[in-house]
């Protein structure tokens, strides 16, 4: 049986991710693939916050390259990071309409969200492409594969292929307001936390599949109170409905690379 694994906002820190990757088998010793049938789910944030978003990028791509020529597989979500990244390199400064706020734009967002100016000079117009053409959701057998904890991605459409389809025509528009309406659902979070999360999760199985949702997007050490630097692992929560990965890597915290069980 096929042994799934998914790691999440890495946010610019390559050398978090390989030592991960290695020490749960999935790498050799020179970093290469090694893990013979297994699939590896990347959950978005390759960018910002930390100092080498492009080498988090070349990482993922060449294992991605080294599963498609032999036994494995990694497969790519799109984070919210990811289209702040491919928004501030095609728009820049260009102001987004809206009424009554006068200073919206990819690059102040970027800026303010931790953007770093070696990644856009770095990335290549191949890396552009390939990412636009990455999906927002997956589902691997039980389980929901999405970066944000958001109900946003319905937005969308009714099914995953129906989503990535659209996200997909979007993100190859010109439109400022169509990419910016992307990056600004994206960022919504927390949709499964509190009284009603259970509820919420529920329905979004119910709507797209799975039994239980996998994301990313919210660090996993503020939901419990403690540093980043303290947690060990994944956090289920909404009634086992849910399991949050974000261990928090940009801020001191583990890059969680976790084996995805039967529900």
């Amino acid at each position: 049986m096929t042994a799934t694994y998914a790691v999440s906002d890495i946010h610019g820190h390559p050398e978090k991710l390989a030592a991960a990757l290695h020490e749960a088998g999935l790498t050799d010793a020179e970093g290469n693939w090694s893990g013979e049938d297994a699939r590896l789910w990347v959950l978005g944030d390759f960018f910002d916050r930390g100092p080498d978003g492009v080498g988090v990028l070349a990482l993922v791509r060449r294992l991605v390259a080294q599963t498609e020529a032999g036994p494995g597989e990694v497969r790519v979500l799109l984070g919210n990071h990811e289209i702040l990244a491919l928004g501030m390199r095609k728009f820049g400064d260009t102001f987004v309409p809206h009424e009554g706020i006068t200073s919206r734009s990819f690059e102040r967002s970027w800026a303010l969200n931790g953007g770093q100016d070696r990644d856009q000079e770095l990335l290549t117009d191949d890396d552009v492409d390939w990412l636009l053409d990455q999906p927002l959701l997956g589902v691997d057998a039980d389980h929901l594969l999405m970066h944000s904890d958001t109900e946003e991605y319905l937005s969308w459409g009714d099914s995953i292929d129906e989503i990535n389809e659209t996200i997909r025509a979007e993100l190859h528009t010109d439109d400022i307001t169509v990419w910016w309406e992307i990056w600004r659902r994206m960022t919504s979070r927390y949709a499964f936390r509190g009284a009603e999360g259970p509820v919420v999760a529920a329905e979004l199985l119910d709507r797209l599949g799975g039994r239980r949702i996998v994301h990313g997007h919210s660090i996993v050490a503020d939901q419990l109170g403690i540093s980043p630097a303290y947690l060990t692992g994944p956090l289920l929560y909404a009634d086992g409905l849910v399991l949050g990965i974000d261990g928090g890597a940009f801020d001191g915290g583990p890059c969680l690379v976790v084996k995805l069980l039967p529900v």
